[in-house]
């Protein structure tokens, strides 16, 4: 029996599944296959910065950051009365 190997990247599907595509290979051949995650693909997220962009849009307490300056500057101006 003659050893065919081959390398190749896919894509994680839906529900954690993976497809490969062996065109040499005939139909019904058994295969073993080993599969294992790049590097790049350790953590979701590349940075922190990455990741606070993936959040959802909520609601802020403020809704400009002169907003909260100035409550900031009110409440520190409360402190010295």
């Amino acid at each position: 029996m003659m050893e065919t190997a081959f390398r190749t990247q896919t894509t994680i599907l839906p529900g954690r599944r993976i497809e490969i595509d062996a065109p040499n290979l005939p139909e019904g051949t058994r295969v073993e296959v080993l599969v294992m995650a790049s590097a790049a693909s350790e953590g979701r997220y590349g940075s922190a910065l990455e990741f606070l962009n993936s959040l959802p849009r909520g609601p802020r307490a403020f809704a400009t950051w002169d907003e909260y300056d100035r409550h900031l500057k009110a409440e520190r101006d409360a402190w010295e009365r």
